[in-house]
């Protein structure tokens, strides 16, 4: 059985830096992240997908979290199909792009600057790897992104273009996980050794994907999104600013413990990044899931 690590998909955001979670002498990004990493085994790097990172960066991350730290890496949006801010790219592919101003999409762009996105996303990222602190790559695909032969194409695509970074992928198109279509969106995930990102979410769209939890690899992942009521407005801290009670956090419990049962490692990320709530509610599984005798949680690594 393997270990479980329970941790948030930030931390950075502007309203936990105000809710008090972090105490007064924190001040700099070097003594957040020591502090993050005192409380918890992994974190998810949310930054990635809105500018593509810096290797220097990734070292320092690396340099700044105990040994046994892990880090989940979002994908940058450009290689997710999502519209990509121009000023998201180095100004060089930038120029290169020409797109006086308007969203990028890769499918529009040049294949060789496509391809230096990617050449770069990877190479930034390889001091986690080669630190032996990177847990996986993360394609959240949007909406618009069915099930399909075409769309298995391309995270077939992505999985090579990573190499040897490995990826896990997330869906927020329901036609994945239909009762039809599941069974072949996790065979086909389990036969390339693909993690399936499991998701706790609000029910009844478009986007909505069932709170099924299969493992598809040796790492296993669960993001817990919240359950607002207002999933669909535009502002993200109405649709993420969801605070778990314990109740809907022990539903997991058992879940989570059978993905341990089948994976090597399991990744339990509250994505419900408003204040403290995704850092409260983290605690809170974690205590949840060391009450139970055979569900092995990782604990925090001692602080250096």
């Amino acid at each position: 059985m393997g270990e479980i690590l329970v941790g948030t998909a930030s931390w950075t955001d502007k309203t936990l830096l105000g809710s008090g979670w972090y105490p007064p002498d924190a001040t700099t990004p070097e003594l957040r992240l020591r502090h993050y990493a005192g409380r918890f085994p992994v974190v998810e790097v949310d930054a990635t997908y809105y500018a593509l990172p810096a290797e220097h960066t990734a070292r320092l991350w690396a340099d700044r979290t105990p040994e046994g730290f892990v880090f989940d890496v979002k994908a940058f949006s450009l290689l997710t199909t999502h519209p990509t801010r121009p000023a998201a790219l180095p100004r060089d592919l930038r120029e290169r792009a020409g797109r006086d101003g308007r969203n990028l999409y890769a499918h529009e762009l040049d294949a060789a600057v496509v391809d230096q996105v990617w050449e770069r996303f990877v190479s930034a990222l390889l001091p986690l790897r080669e630190a032996g602190k990177l847990g996986a790559v993360l394609f959240q695909f949007p909406r618009w992104f069915p099930a399909g032969r075409r769309n298995r194409h391309y995270i077939l695509e992505c999985k090579r273009r990573c190499d040897p970074l490995p990826i896990s992928v997330e869906f927020r198109n329901r036609t994945w996980m239909t009762e039809e279509n599941r069974a072949g969106t996790l065979d086909f995930l389990r036969s390339y050794a693909i993690p399936y990102v499991c998701v706790d979410m609000p029910q009844g769209h478009p986007c909505s994907i069932p709170p099924v939890a299969a493992a598809t690899a040796g790492l296993g992942i669960v993001r817990f999104h919240g359950r607002s009521e207002k999933w669909t407005s535009h502002d993200i801290y109405q649709r993420f600013g969801y605070r778990y009670s314990a109740e809907e956090l022990r539903e997991w419990v058992p879940r989570l413990c059978e993905l341990a049962g089948e994976t090597s490692s399991t990744h339990a990320l509250m994505n419900n990044c408003y204040r403290d709530y995704a850092q409260t509610g983290a605690a809170q599984l974690a205590s949840l899931l060391a009450a139970v005798p055979a569900c092995p949680v990782r604990p925090p690594a001692p602080a250096e």
